[in-house]
């Protein structure tokens, strides 16, 4: 007998066997295409599942599961402090993390528009550790490496900078699947275009998965507990998720049908978190549901290179998190607090979400005074679409679009007969209809049939 216990959030799954023949879990397979990531301890067996998150689990010899128990548990604890305090409070434990989780290593830095990987810069550059940040754009994008650069150049951190090229999935592939198992879809990891250029680079990531979920509102300030359930779906399922879940769920034939099973399941879970504050309940929601079965799947692409390191997955930000007022996590408050307190000069770049603002001017950015950006960068995008360079803005356009991706899309989808589990019809219709009908809401269905068909290929050969 073995004990394992989990992270609050863990950062990679742990497989475990129960009771039961191998057989596929295809109501599970569903919730899969649907939303993008199983849900709960599901796996796509019956007898398979994963450990669940802040558990203590008991493992005889051969692997099965014999007892699963929390060890902690989301709650909404917060305390009369002041934003002062808890701003206090949050630097020295956010400094003290990201101090022993790196120790005296090189660093590995993404860098990003963003707050997340903002704030670990400044805590970072207060260590006397070496630091390579770098950052990516898509190829014909939005230059998202331009604002990094700035940060890191007020840091004194070294900085690549990586373009990820059209195509880059398919000479990729195989290796993505010995690292994620086909437990995410293929078009979201674009790291992968750039592992080769990680395996050059020296030193421990720090990774700021997860920081804008706990430092910020988890659901609209006055929403009603018996909305939840609506934002949630509206949150996870991807467009086309559902069309594609019901016609497989048809297909095989399943009992009822796949929307009330996907509405029970989720309101299973949420009613287990005993959490009145809905927006401190939805965070909560997040971080034991997805965060682990989505956010956390591609992390083992860093893995593949080197150590990673992920400061507010720690336990204690966690537990931290359950104590502060939710009005001091609403819209970022803390972390830019302590940007403007600790770096005022990192607080004067571009944020990338309010952009062209920064975090003394974000709240300028309504009407009239957001105008003149968006008419600009509208009129920069009709020039370039004139002249045929469309502004690439989501991963699956630089996989799915074009002759050559189209050629391996069809190779993967259409070369091997995958009935009983997938027909090739279903296939079909779902593939015409990213060409001829709505590709932007197809690209999803797309993505997960290629991810199901490449996952029943390997297992029949493995």
């Amino acid at each position: 007998m073995s004990t394992i216990k989990t992270p609050i959030i863990p950062s990679r799954q742990h497989f475990v066997q129960v009771e039961g023949d191998k057989e596929l879990d295809k109501e599970a397979i569903c919730i899969f295409v649907a939303t993008g990531f199983f849900l709960d301890t599901d796996t796509y067996w019956k007898n398979q599942k994963v450990l669940a998150p802040a558990s203590q689990n008991l493992v005889d010899e051969s692997g099965i599961l014999i007892e699963s128990k929390p060890w902690f548990q989301w709650q909404y604890n917060q305390r009369d402090i002041t934003f002062e305090k808890a701003l206090e409070e949050f630097t020295s434990l956010f400094e003290q993390i990201i101090a022993e989780q790196l120790q005296d290593n090189k660093v590995i830095l993404p860098l990003s528009g963003g707050l997340d990987s903002r704030t670990q810069a400044i805590a970072i550059s207060k260590l006397k550790n070496s630091v390579t940040s770098y950052s990516y754009s898509f190829k014909g994008g939005y230059p998202e490496s331009n604002i990094a650069k700035k940060i890191a150049k007020s840091c004194g951190f070294d900085f690549k900078e990586f373009k990820i090229e059209a195509g880059y999935l398919w000479p990729n592939l195989e290796e993505l699947v010995a690292i994620n198992n086909c437990y995410s879809e293929f078009t979201h990891p674009r790291q992968m275009a750039v592992l080769e250029d990680f395996k050059k680079m020296e030193g421990v990531f720090s990774l700021g998965h997860w920081g804008d979920v706990l430092f910020d509102r988890g659901a609209p300030e006055g929403i009603a507990s018996e909305q939840l359930m609506p934002m949630i779906l509206k949150k996870v399922v991807k467009k086309g998720g559902m069309e594609l879940a019901q016609a497989l769920w048809d297909e095989w034939s399943l009992d009822g049908d796949f929307d009330s099973y996907l509405k029970d399941r989720i309101a299973t879970l949420l009613n287990k978190i005993d959490i009145q504050n809905t927006s401190a309940k939805f965070r909560a929601f997040k971080s034991m549901y997805w965060a682990p079965r989505w956010t956390s799947i591609n992390l083992s692409v860093f893995e593949a290179a080197h150590p990673i390191s992920l400061p507010y997955y720690d336990d204690r930000m966690c537990q931290f998190i359950c104590t502060v007022p939710e009005e001091f996590l609403a819209d970022r408050r803390l972390q830019i607090a302590y940007i403007k307190q600790q770096n005022p000069q990192l607080a004067k770049i571009t944020w990338e979400a309010q952009k062209p603002f920064n975090l003394y001017t974000f709240e300028k950015n309504i009407t009239p005074h957001n105008l003149p950006y968006r008419a600009g960068n509208k009129l920069n995008r009709t020039i370039k679409e004139a002249i045929g360079k469309p502004y690439v803005q989501r991963n699956w356009e630089l996989q799915f679009l074009g002759m050559e991706n189209d050629e391996k899309l069809q190779d993967h989808l259409f070369s091997e007969n995958l009935h009983p589990f997938i027909s090739k019809p279903l296939i079909a219709k779902f593939y015409n209809h990213f060409k001829n009908v709505d590709a932007v809401k197809y690209s999803h269905p797309l993505s997960m049939l290629l991810t199901l068909a490449v996952w029943n290929k390997n297992r029949k050969n493995g």
